[in-house]
């Protein structure tokens, strides 16, 4: 490994309700340089459990740079390096000082994200909107609906955009996949409520692009064609990497969290 590609080297870490996975990234490029390891969330989600499954993982990734940067993306709000939510995971990560307790426990230094910013930074990056600029909304649809803002390349972090108030709904109960799996809804009675999520999420933003992933993605043809607002609406590309490349990428440009003006590559 050169020194120059070695610069580019980052190990991406992404923590979810039911499993943990990790790789050895190549941020210049978005390729992953090992396999994608995976491992369960232990059961109730506590801070010292997961700490522990991710230091197996780092242990099985195969010729690890042993400086290599690290990132972490989390299911909730972070704030300078603090969990001050949780979800799918146990209540002791609200408030938690989570950056400081994997750097103390792993002794590496650890950037830790939001889960949905990662992916987002991710597919702009790497995936359906790279090149691109402007206003970019990504929306992840599951057991809520996760979002990212991107601006010019550069990330704002943490926007709780499933949680806005439609009718007096907070409407990602209304509008996740979730939601369409809990009411029995078919493409088209789905589609139509993901009709008044975008539209209004348009009005408020305006912007230029919005990626919508979640594992529903790879049916998008069953219901973004039935979606008729004005801006362009693409499917996310990177699937089960996004976390893993956004999260990785981020620990080597804390500029872009920090809000730098840079540009999407």
């Amino acid at each position: 490994m050169t020194d120059d590609s070695a610069a580019h080297i980052a190990i991406g870490i992404d923590i979810g309700g039911t499993g943990i996975k990790g790789a050895i990234v190549n941020t210049s490029t978005g390729e992953l340089l090992s396999a994608r390891i995976k491992l369960d969330t232990p059961e109730g989600g506590k801070p010292k459990d997961i700490v522990e499954t991710v230091e197996k993982i780092l242990k099985s990734l195969p010729d690890a740079p042993a400086d290599a940067p690290i990132g972490v993306c989390f299911p909730a709000v972070v704030q300078n390096g603090k969990t001050m939510s949780a979800a799918n995971v146990s209540k002791k990560w609200i408030g938690l000082e989570a950056e400081k307790l994997f750097e103390t426990s792993l002794k590496r230094d650890i950037t830790f994200v939001n889960d949905a910013d990662a992916a987002g930074y991710a597919e702009v990056r790497f995936g359906a909107a790279k090149g691109k600029n402007g206003l970019i909304i990504m929306t992840t649809l599951g057991t809520g609906i996760g979002t990212a803002i991107i601006y010019n390349g550069v990330l704002i972090p943490n926007a709780e955009l499933g949680h806005i108030q439609i009718d007096g709904v907070d409407y990602e109960t209304k509008a996740s996949y979730a939601a369409k799996e809990r009411d029995d809804l078919n493409w088209v009675q789905w589609a139509a409520r993901l009709q008044t999520y975008y539209a209004e999420l348009e009005k408020l933003l305006w912007p230029d692009l919005f990626i919508v992933g979640g594992g529903v993605s790879k049916s998008y043809e069953e219901f973004l064609p039935k979606i008729s607002i004005n801006t362009a609406m693409v499917p996310a590309t990177l699937r089960n990497n996004a976390g893993i490349l956004g999260a990785a990428t981020l620990a080597l440009e804390p500029k872009v969290l920090a809000g730098a003006n840079t540009i999407a590559g």
